[in-house]
């Protein structure tokens, strides 16, 4: 699924405040409200555990994954900071029961 890249609007080097927003149809037909969080791997190999079991994920105006490591990515990668209104888009990809994988779009 697409998603784009997300900031609090407060852009740091620790890679805190940044995350994925997602549709509410993606959000809605790829996750589950049971579940207390995901686990995300990034392209770099690294796994992380996501919070989804928040007011704010489930609703219309936030569904973002938020986590510092994928903010770090982002900067590792070029991706952040981005000019203001042109945030990337990537991929995030299912690849289980609570299971996603985040990456560039090819």
């Amino acid at each position: 699924m697409k998603v784009t890249a997300w900031n609090n609007g407060q852009y740091s080097a620790t890679g805190a405040g940044y995350g994925v927003k997602l549709s509410i149809q993606d959000r809605d037909r790829e996750f589950d409200r049971g579940w207390k969080a995901v686990t995300l791997e990034l392209e770099n190999g690294k796994s992380i555990r996501v919070k989804v079991a928040k007011k704010s994920f489930w609703s219309e105006a936030c569904r973002e994954l938020i986590h510092a490591e994928i903010g770090l990515w982002m900067l590792a990668q070029g991706l952040a900071p981005w000019p203001k209104g042109h945030p990337p888009k990537l991929q995030l990809i299912s690849t289980g029961e609570a299971k996603f994988k985040l990456c560039r779009r090819s």
